[in-house]
């Protein structure tokens, strides 16, 4: 379609189709067809009619007015699409559920525009935030740009590597009674020289007192491991038996070396009452055989249970008892795990017929538990294997315990 030039005819114009970038000679202005999409163009401004007079002033063509009609109706135009889009926003955050999340670079860029347009229009189309946080975010903006303090440097002598900081306190965390002369010395024996001030700055960074302050103390978990082999738990469970008079509740009193996992099962008793606990405790500490022989801690609960008199006989076998803190079930981690575990293997998937039962089920699994039940705390093996042949030619046999409920899986020798 070739754009529409005019001409004057009397007092009104007609259009005349010109071709593209003719120019026309017209009795007061020189008009070129230079535009496509010029005035003539333009929907709103029709060079026809009335329209047309609004330029027209003394035979001359007023170009001021006429940009000045075509901005106010552009003007108006874009205030139509920003109300639009206003609205659309308000129903939209509505719909949302929650406060809407923003990233760094979108406040930022909100917050850039938020600064042209003022405080008073944003009041008035902002709907994400107030104008006072999209202003901070504009202000934080404009501190991040300028802020130079990560480049400033510090005063002093330069800060060791990271690498040299974490042995010096693994050192001193493992090394309770090592000073900083002792820690230096360590240093230098693998190429890292350090003073003995720069080990105390470190220390006192990461609030490690120094080595006669460290070395009275010590953690619960370096105590396990300095002690794991002189360490037995202990611990009661119970267990409902059907008997001929309904329901019975038993006690288990039973014993864990920490080291090796070996467990004993102490006694079996409906009512553990004083005496019971007495003969137990001379039981355990009978010289030779007894659970706590090559012992020399016993860790035990508040149970009132545990009376005087049996921590008075455990302490004359040269067994010191330790008295858990209250509320503390991990400081004996390792007997209530085996709790769990012979609760949940055996106990709970059988029913029980008296106390019979009761014995003969919990030593079934206890020596299922020692020689034929892997332990991933010790490296997924057996604890007491009865053989260590591990041919894989031999046919492959299963021995059941108590019923099925128990397997291990094996190879006959040749």
């Amino acid at each position: 379609m070739r754009p529409a030039c005019f001409a004057p005819t009397g007092r009104r114009y007609q259009a005349i189709q010109r071709p593209y970038g003719q120019r026309i000679e017209t009795v007061e202005k020189t008009v070129s067809c230079r535009f496509r999409r010029g005035l003539a163009g333009c929907r709103r401004l029709r060079f026809l009619g009335k329209q047309l007079r609004i330029g027209w002033r003394g035979g001359r063509m007023d170009w001021a007015r006429i940009l000045a009609f075509v901005t106010g109706t552009v003007d108006q135009e874009l205030l139509a699409r920003i109300e639009y889009l206003a609205a659309e926003n308000r129903i939209l955050k509505a719909q949302l559920k929650g406060r809407m999340k923003l990233s760094d670079a979108e406040r930022a860029r909100l917050g850039e525009i938020g600064h042209r347009l003022g405080r008073k229009v944003l009041g008035e189309v902002a709907t994400v935030a107030r104008p006072d946080t999209i202003l901070a975010w504009y202000r934080k903006l404009v501190v991040r740009k300028f802020n130079r303090s990560k480049a400033r440097r510090r005063r002093g002598r330069p800060r060791i590597k990271r690498a040299v900081e974490q042995l010096i306190i693994r050192m001193a965390r493992e090394n309770r009674d090592w000073g900083y002369d002792r820690i230096v010395g360590a240093l230098a024996n693998l190429g890292y020289k350090v003073c003995d001030q720069t080990v105390g700055n470190v220390l006192r960074r990461h609030g490690l007192p120094p080595a006669p302050e460290r070395k009275r103390t010590t953690t619960w978990s370096a105590f396990i491991r300095i002690h794991l082999a002189l360490l037995v738990g202990t611990d009661f469970f119970t267990a409902e038996v059907l008997t001929l008079r309904g329901l019975v509740t038993y006690y288990v009193l039973f014993f864990i070396h920490l080291e090796s996992r070996r467990v004993d099962i102490a006694g079996i008793t409906v009512h553990p009452d004083e005496r019971w606990m007495q003969q137990i405790a001379r039981n355990v500490t009978m010289e030779g055989c007894g659970a706590l022989r090559d012992c020399r801690y016993l860790l035990h609960d508040r149970d009132t249970k545990y009376t005087q008199s049996f921590r008075a006989i455990i302490a004359s076998g040269r067994v010191e008892p330790l008295v858990l803190p209250a509320c503390s079930p991990n400081l004996n981690a390792y007997a209530e795990r085996w709790v769990r575990s012979v609760k949940e293997e055996c106990l709970s998937k059988a029913i029980l017929f008296g106390e019979r039962s009761l014995r003969r089920a919990l030593s079934e699994y206890v020596e299922h538990f020692h020689a034929e039940r892997n332990h991933q705390g010790k490296g997924n093996v057996l604890l007491f294997p009865r053989s260590a042949n591990t041919r894989r030619d031999g046919p492959i046999q299963c021995r059941e315990r108590l019923g099925g409920l128990l397997r291990y899986y094996y190879q006959e020798a040749a």
